[in-house]
């Protein structure tokens, strides 16, 4: 067994910057040095803010109720693939999926709008909250307005808050050695997407967001793998790297990824060379990471190659019993550690 040292996570720094929303090492932090202190641990009956997972759960009976928030700045409000009303809809819904609660039972909705913001442009970013929804088999039940002066927001914010329930929890710590790691589509479209939107890049090729629900493809895994169906996180902020990197020392083990076998669109690839970024620290809105047992892992990646939004999925790497709470990515000529990503490299992409 091989035990790599971790660094230790950044402290808290005096003044809070953009990377410690950005989904890495420094956000991490954060939360755990100061917003978790005193939480509750978790118990057999509930799971909160301490397990730093993608949403809270609460025992009800058989069952759980899970329940998620989140709040959207991305900039450019609208960009190839979607906009922030869409983002909304698909980040909550995902959260909840991504815990195992594919059956949603309603979401709210809180806009915090700009003064002069354009009515039109409201409406379209209303009717995408709409679609998405739709798509997702989910309903707005409650929300509230307010409005800010000119200058005290830039343009439109949204928070939207979720509650499902399941039968069983799948959290983000259930790996073990020999688990398979299961992505479910192309990795960085919406990181690449928004990196080119906002900054006018003129590159080739259709960079366009993955953004969009996936609790329809997670059910699918879910029925195909049962019990199989080890742990699940989407790699949003921080993309693939930081997921995994939670996964992995959350749940005691290493994971080895097969950098051949990562499904990366050619435009997306030809990009992040072009400007030096890894397609792994990338974000995403419209995938999950989601391991496996080996027993299972054929009948989950049919499962989810079956479905519209799963046609990409690839087994991508293992979890072993050694370089514990590390990613070490072969590269096919060798290995090397994969670098946890202090914050994403693009700030505001969700």
């Amino acid at each position: 067994m091989t035990t790599l040292r971790r660094p230790p996570l950044p402290r808290i720094d005096d003044r809070v910057t953009l990377k410690h929303g950005a989904g890495g090492r420094a956000m991490r932090a954060l939360i755990q040095g100061l917003f978790a202190k005193g939480a509750p641990p978790v118990s057999d009956d509930s799971i909160g803010l301490a397990a730093l997972d993608d949403g809270a759960a609460l025992r009800l009976g058989d069952g759980w109720i899970v329940l998620t928030t989140d709040s959207h700045v991305v900039q450019p409000i609208v960009f190839p693939g979607g906009d922030i009303g869409r983002l909304a809809v698909s980040g909550t819904v995902n959260d909840l999926a991504m815990m195992g609660a594919t059956e949603v039972l309603g979401l709210t909705c809180a806009v915090i709008i700009e003064e002069g913001f354009p009515t039109a442009k409201l409406e379209r970013l209303h009717a995408s909250v709409r679609e998405a929804c739709e798509e997702a088999g989910a309903t707005i039940v409650t929300g509230d307005t307010k409005v800010m002066g000119r200058g005290e927001i830039d343009g439109i914010v949204f928070n939207t808050a979720g509650v499902a329930f399941t039968r069983r929890v799948v959290r983000d710590n259930g790996l073990r050695p020999g688990d398979r790691i299961i992505v479910t589509g192309t990795v960085g479209d919406h990181g690449m997407a928004i990196m080119a939107a906002r900054h006018q890049l003129s590159l080739e090729g259709d960079l366009r967001s993955d953004v969009a629900p996936i609790n329809g493809l997670v059910r699918a895994a879910m029925r195909a793998g049962g019990e199989g169906v080890a742990a699940m996180k989407d790699p949003t902020r921080g993309g693939v790297s930081s997921a995994l990197h939670e996964m992995a020392q959350k749940s005691g083990v290493g994971v080895i990824i097969d950098e051949l076998a990562l499904p990366v669109r050619a435009e997306v690839r030809a990009a992040a060379e072009l400007l030096g970024l890894e397609p792994l620290l990338i974000a995403n809105e419209g995938k999950a990471l989601i391991a496996v047992r080996r027993e299972v892992e054929a009948a989950v990646l049919d499962a989810l190659r079956a479905h519209p939004l799963g046609r990409d999925a690839a087994v991508i790497g293992t979890a072993v019993d050694e370089f514990h709470g590390s990613v070490v990515l072969d590269t096919g000529l060798g290995r090397r550690l994969l670098a946890e990503p202090e914050g994403e490299p693009l700030p505001r992409i969700c």
